[in-house]
């Protein structure tokens, strides 16, 4: 399993932490995610995704990697 660290731009709280990590759950081939708004990192965890599908999936969640 790999483990892959984005950094998001635009969380200011736990709600934003919540959102990006519904969105990005719902990649085919993740398995894990950990947000954290004050440091802006996002670590993803799994097989088969790409960074294009989780930049969606951060921008659909209101935010963008850094």
């Amino acid at each position: 399993m790999a483990v892959r660290q984005f950094n998001v731009e635009g969380m200011t709280c736990g709600h934003c932490e919540a959102s990006v990590k519904e969105e990005v759950l719902e990649i085919d081939g993740v398995t894990e995610v950990s947000v954290d708004h004050t440091t802006g990192v996002l670590e993803v965890a799994g097989e088969g995704f790409s960074a294009e599908e989780v930049s969606k999936a951060v921008h659909e969640a209101g935010y963008s990697l850094a």
